[in-house]
């Protein structure tokens, strides 16, 4: 399989605003990169849907991302809406990768039962949502790392092997 193409959001306020830096973003980047992956977006954009959406578009339709991880923005607070955004972009939802997220991170911690992550196809483009915090995104990024790759060989056309 070729290098994936990585795109990284964030989904915050506070770290869009420049009031706390974006760890759980670079996080994203570092673990990606650590992988030997080519991180060819990142987009760092308050809890705005048309924000979120816009940045989403951009790296499945124009950048060619493989994968889009994205932190923040999957809780309960009223402006945590990436879960929404990224469902009303996909051709299909692909609930397996959040009940996979959220069983493991339960195992860690019991607030994980609140996260709202999910992930979803757009053409040839996986989108997952993970945590906002960068030990959450850490975690969650090693229980899912593993199957990104034959992932994206799917989407390509690839088989099961």
């Amino acid at each position: 399989m070729a290098t994936l193409r990585i795109g990284v959001l964030t989904s915050s306020d506070t770290r869009a605003a420049g009031a706390a830096e974006d760890t759980s973003g670079k996080a994203l980047i570092e673990l990606s990169g650590g992988r030997g992956w080519e991180v060819v977006a990142y987009h760092l954009v308050p809890d705005d849907a048309d924000r979120i959406a816009a940045a989403l578009v951009q790296m499945a339709d124009d950048d060619g991302c493989d994968i889009v991880l994205t932190t923040g923005g999957t809780g309960l607070s009223p402006r945590d809406v990436l879960p929404e955004v990224t469902l009303s972009l996909a051709d299909r939802e692909v609930p397996g990768i959040g009940e996979h997220i959220r069983a493991e991170s339960l195992k860690i911690t019991g607030r994980a039962m609140l996260s709202r992550g999910t992930a979803g196809q757009r053409g040839s483009t996986l989108i997952i949502n993970l945590p906002g915090s960068e030990k959450a995104v850490r975690e969650s990024f090693g229980f899912i790392a593993d199957q990104l790759e034959h992932a994206a060989e799917m989407m390509a056309g690839g088989g099961h092997g």
